[in-house]
This record gives structure tokens, sequence and C-alpha cells, in this order.
């Protein structure tokens, strides 16, 4: 375990290949190798001391007065005062390294010492996997290498000084001496050796990168700094090899800690993945909303034109769950899984959402490739012809039903591919099929799916429950957003699904099928605040907004999901979805008209 740490303690490293969290100790409790679903390297955020740690930091323990990021980069500072002096942990991973003689993760980590010197330790401790292998270890042209197979990685430092894997070193910090530490990693591939004044140079090259890719965001975009650090925390969560954005870093941090509602998010969603392609391409990161697209034609091509729930990182089925025996989960939280059997489902919802990725692709002047567009047109089809059938959801229940908004997102797909179609070449025949299905679903949810009693749309068919996913209503155009019935959906959901402040749960507590309690869902509250933009409530979603933004101090990072009473993060962290609707939520606001 990681002795009650909370996750929100956490920062996040990341070079679009793969990423770690490490702790405001200076411990680095989380990195798997070579990607982001691959073995862990350093696993006691879930795996406990046994599973292995790479922390630096003060020798003693000692006061945290600030951690931040570096404005609009992806390095990460730490400072803690100690005695008479401040030692900063200054940290990153190398994200840009094609052209260049560099190994495909590197990891800079610099010790600096203000004010008088600093005793400091140094402690790495590599255990590779599910058994926490042990390295095969030797040093090598002044630094430690470590083995396993296939896999090695060389730890340097400047000044040198003698490190052996699982035992403390101690060091003293001067000011204006600093020690640095670089970590390469290499997998089917030759070691390459960085020395840390050159992996210094090239770090303040990829922080220019970031800053230069940040400074494009629009300066007039409302909570400016809050969306450019989640498009930051976006863009290292996509795996650049492939354009594929992964759902989070993590596996088994608990939504319920304790208990077994623990999964391994190490995937890609692609209805997750196309949140943030419409985030992307809102800001003008068209690139991003391009290399995903390109992703899943290629992802989606072996089941087409059935669309996957997830998919691994190269487009391939995610393994089954497994359970770790002998891992301790985080808070004791059991079992750790890997892999994920929501694969298999069906959710219809995921359609819409890609379909509308690929809308908001041409509505930006983009036009769909050949390729792209057949596939589109083969999701819309299997909407046309199954969206009376049951589904699982967007909430992934293990017994399928009449999910009110999985029927919405159907429309959507249908919808949007209609819009395409205007632009991209269709049959009438397909056309005809299309409209005659998008305006029969849409009868029918205006049927069977509102409650008049309670003059909201509900969760499924003859449901008394609510669900917080139809606050995405007033974004689809199905209904007029400023319509009794909309607004009655979001102001039912507002006030029977609170909890507490500005925070929702998804569904009334318990109604999953699974044992234990869950959190507060964070990306409802953001789709709140669109939602009370859209429908002319502009000061109301501001409100909410910056009661949002309160709740990621100070890192500006979240999870999943939120415990109303103690204001904890749950869940696998940090979450692409809630960082995605974050960005939509501040669009939202800033296309929301000002009252007069």
């Amino acid at each position: 375990m990681t002795d009650g740490r909370p996750i929100s303690d956490y920062g996040l490293l990341g070079d679009t290949r793969t990423a770690a969290l490490v702790g405001s100790d200076g411990g680095m409790d989380w990195l798997c190798v070579p990607r982001f679903d691959g073995d862990p390297l350093f696993g006691r955020l879930v795996g406990g001391p046994d599973a292995g740690s790479f922390r630096v930091g003060p020798a003693r323990p000692a006061t945290v007065v600030e951690r931040r990021y570096r404005r609009h980069t992806a390095t990460l500072e730490t400072t803690w005062a100690v005695g008479g002096g401040r030692l900063r942990l200054t940290e990153a991973m190398v994200a840009e390294v094609s052209g260049r003689l560099l190994p495909t993760t590197l990891i800079v980590r610099r010790l600096s010492a203000e004010q008088a010197t600093v005793d400091a330790m140094v402690e790495f401790d590599p255990r590779l996997g599910v058994r926490h292998r042990r390295p095969r270890v030797h040093h090598r042209r002044q630094a430690l290498v470590c083995e396993w197979g296939a896999l090695a990685v060389a730890l340097h430092s400047t000044p040198a000084f003698r490190i052996e894997p699982g035992r403390p070193s101690s060091i003293t910090v001067r000011p204006g001496r600093p020690v640095t530490l670089v970590l390469a990693v290499a997998h089917r591939e030759p070691l390459i050796h960085v020395e840390p004044a050159s992996a210094w140079d090239v770090l303040m090259q990829d922080e220019a990168r970031w800053r230069a890719w940040t400074a494009e965001i629009d300066e007039r975009l409302p909570f400016r700094e809050h969306v450019a650090r989640s498009l930051l925390t976006l863009r290292l969560l996509t795996y650049s090899p492939s354009g594929a954005p992964v759902a989070a870093p993590t596996t088994s941090l608990p939504e319920d800690p304790g208990g077994e509602r623990n999964w391994d998010y190490r995937y890609v969603w692609p209805r997750d993945a196309s949140i943030g392609v419409s985030a992307f391409l809102s800001v003008g990161k068209a690139a991003e909303a391009r290399g995903f697209l390109a992703w899943l034609l290629h992802a989606s091509r072996l089941q087409r034109p059935r669309l996957p729930a997830l998919l691994t990182l190269h487009g391939r089925r995610a393994p089954a769950e497994r359970e770790l025996p002998g891992w301790p989960g985080y808070l004791g939280s059991r079992p750790v899984r890997v892999g994920n059997d929501a694969a298999g489902q069906h959710q219809l919802d995921g359609y819409g959402w890609v379909v509308d990725a690929a809308w908001a692709f041409a509505q930006a002047g983009h036009r769909l490739s050949a390729e792209t567009w057949r596939a589109v047109r083969g999701f819309a089809d299997v909407v046309a012809r199954c969206w009376q059938e049951p589904d699982a959801g967007i909430w992934e229940v293990r017994k399928p039903g009449q999910h009110v908004h999985s029927k919405l997102m159907g429309w959507l797909a249908l919808d949007r591919a209609l819009a395409i179609a205007d632009t991209h070449p269709l049959s009438e025949r397909q056309r005809r099929r299309w409209q005659e299905s998008r305006d029969a679903l849409a009868a029918e949810v205006r049927t069977r799916g509102f409650d008049e009693a309670a003059a909201s749309y509900m969760r499924g068919y003859g449901s008394q429950d609510l669900d917080a996913a139809l606050l995405v209503l007033p974004l689809l155009d199905m209904d007029r957003a400023d319509s009794p019935r909309v607004r009655g959906t979001v102001d039912a959901i507002r006030d029977r699904l609170s909890a507490g402040g500005p925070l929702l749960y998804r569904y009334p507590p318990g109604q999953d099928g699974l044992p234990g309690t869950e959190g507060a869902f964070l990306p409802c509250s953001f789709w709140l605040v669109q939602a009370l933009a859209r429908t002319g409530r502009r000061g109301e979603a501001v409100e909410l907004f910056q009661s949002m933004v309160d709740l990621a101090r100070p890192l500006g990072l979240y999870a999943e999901e939120l415990n109303p009473a103690t204001g904890a993060h749950l869940g696998n962290y940090p979450q692409t979805l809630t960082h995605a609707a974050l960005i939509q939520a501040a669009l939202a606001i800033r296309d929301a008209p000002t009252p007069g």
C-alpha cells in the first residue's frame, strides 16, 4: 500500500507513450514499461513495497511548501522546507525523442537546494511485473544497469554516486550544485546512455515545445489555465505511436476504498476518446483529432461495422480480466486486476460519440477520407439495424437494458451521419433508412423514455431512476435546448442526483448490481456545467465550474470520482474523460450567450 497517501497527492509525468505517478514525498510509485499497458516497473501504488518504487527527496520527514507544474509544461516541481533550507525536485519525462539518439523513455529528476545545504536520499528499487522480479544488476560507464531479458534500464547521476537497487543512498545537495538523475528505459532495443547534463538540455527543449503547443490556445477562453492543464494531460495520455488516448494510466485504483470496484483503465474507450477529439478540435488542435480518427479506422477494421467498447493501444481486443494474487491493492482494495471484460459488451452510445467526433472534424473544414467515411457509414448502419436492442449503456452495467441515454446517442449517430452525408457520397436508399430509423428512435424515446410526473427523461424505459448521462440532452438538438422537457431533465438530475455542492452521482447509489458504494462521478458535474450554459444559465454554469476547479488543487488533476464527504479522489487517475469534460464545459461557457 501507499501509507494512506491520497490519490490526488500524486502528480503525473508523461511522455505520450507511458506515464509515472509521483507522490509529494518524491516517490515514483507507478510506472509501466514500455507502454501505458505494459508491466509495472514501479508498482507500489497498488502492489505494496515489494512492487518497487523510485524515491528522490529529503532524507528526513519534511514539509511540502509548494507543488506545481511549470506553467504550460509537463514539468513537475515539488519544494520542501528542510531545516534552514529548501529542497526542490524538478522532474519530467521527455516526449519528443524522434530524430535523435535518445531512448524511447527518458526520465529526468533534478534536486536543487536553496538557502542552505540539505541532506537528501535516493532509493531506487525497480521490480518488474506481476511477480515483482528483481533485476540482474551491473555497473557500466558510471551508470547502474538493471536487466530483465528484453528490458533494461540505466540510471545515471551527476555528481556521480553509487546506487544499489533497494538500498537508500544518502546524498548532500548544496546551493548552486544540483544533483541530476536520469533513467533511460530500453525494450527490445539497444540501451542508450544519456549523460545528465545532456538529458537536462533535452528536457528544456521539450519544455519549449510544450509552451509553444499551449500558446496556440485562445487567450480569451474562459478558465484558460485550467483548460490548458487538461489539454496537456490529455496529450500526455495519448499514445503517440498510434494516436490513441488511454482512459487512465493506472489499474485498480478503487471507486470504493477497501472494496472490489477496481478496474483496469489502461485501454482506449472510443467513447471517451471521441469526447477528447471534440475538445481538441474546439481549441484548434486538429492534428490530435486526425490522429485519433486514423487510429480508430485502423483499430476497428477487424470488427467493423461493430464498434468495440474498448480496445488496446494498438487496436486489438483487450485481454480478459484476471486478478493478481498477492497484490494488496491501494488501501487494501482487492482484487488488483489487469485486463477488462467490458470489451465484449454492446454499448450503443459509443456509436453516437464516435460519429459525432467525425462530424465535428468535418464541420471544422476537414473532409473525411473515403475509408473513414466508409467506416462511419458502417457504424450508422449498425445503429439503424439494432437500436431497438438492449445494451450495457455508458455505465457498463452487467445486465443489458433499454437505456434512454444509449437511445439518445443512437439518434445522434444517425443525425450526424446524415449531416456528414450532405458533403460526402451516400446512396438515396441508405439515406432513407437512416432518416426513418432516426425519426422512429426519437419518437420512441419521447414516448417511452419520458416520465410526465417527473417532468424528466429517465434512466430506462419504465424506470423511476434518473441518469446523469442525460445531461448531454441540451447538446444534441433532438429537442430544443430551452424546451420544458430538456430543462426539466436538467433540473431533476441536479436535484435528485446531487451529492452535495457541485457534485453529482451518475445514477442513484447502489443501482448497478455491484457490492459496495461509489463516489460522485466528476464528468457529470462538468456535463451539468455544459447543460446549464446551453439552457441559458451561464452565471450558474460559471459558478459551478469554479467550484469544480477548486477540487483539483494544487495540480489540476482529476480522478474519475470523488468522495462527497471527504473530498478524496477515487478511481483511476488521472482520468481522460473528466479532463475532456472539463474542456467542453469551458467551451460551453464561452459559447453561451451573456444575459443583456
